[in-house]
């Protein structure tokens, strides 16, 4: 996302946080927004009605890694998560990347993300 697309996302929130009514194009270009920064480190396509649903459940599963770190990993040790295809990956500040759990397809990994992220959800309740 460029810094003008992180602005507009952050007026667009503020406005939303805030009670404030958002026309129909701005909940449009909201929604697009999302969906684009969700999407930044997904590389396989997601199509139909839970493409969006994807995106933040992948969305949510990299923030709780990036702020909570995984296994033997601290948090200040990661710079990254991506998700492929066949896999979930971590990328390092080193510069070094390891996979965190492989997968048969695609909708193995999306299902293990949701799991994950229901998993957290649960855990706090």
């Amino acid at each position: 996302m460029t810094n003008k697309e992180i602005k507009q996302l952050q007026e667009l929130e503020a406005k939303a946080t805030n009670c404030y009514s958002l026309t129909s194009e701005e909940i449009i270009l909201r929604n697009k927004l999302l969906f684009k920064r969700n999407k930044q480190n997904i590389y396989v396509r997601l199509s139909g009605n839970n493409k969006y649903y994807y995106a933040f459940q992948c969305w949510d599963f990299t923030q709780h890694i990036l702020t909570n770190g995984l296994r033997n990993y601290k948090a200040s040790e990661i710079e990254g998560v991506s998700f492929h295809k066949d896999c979930v990956s971590i990328r390092f500040v080193s510069s070094a990347e390891t996979d965190i759990k492989t997968f048969n397809n695609q909708n193995e990994m999306l299902n293990f993300v949701i799991g994950f992220n229901t998993c957290l959800i649960e855990a706090t309740q």
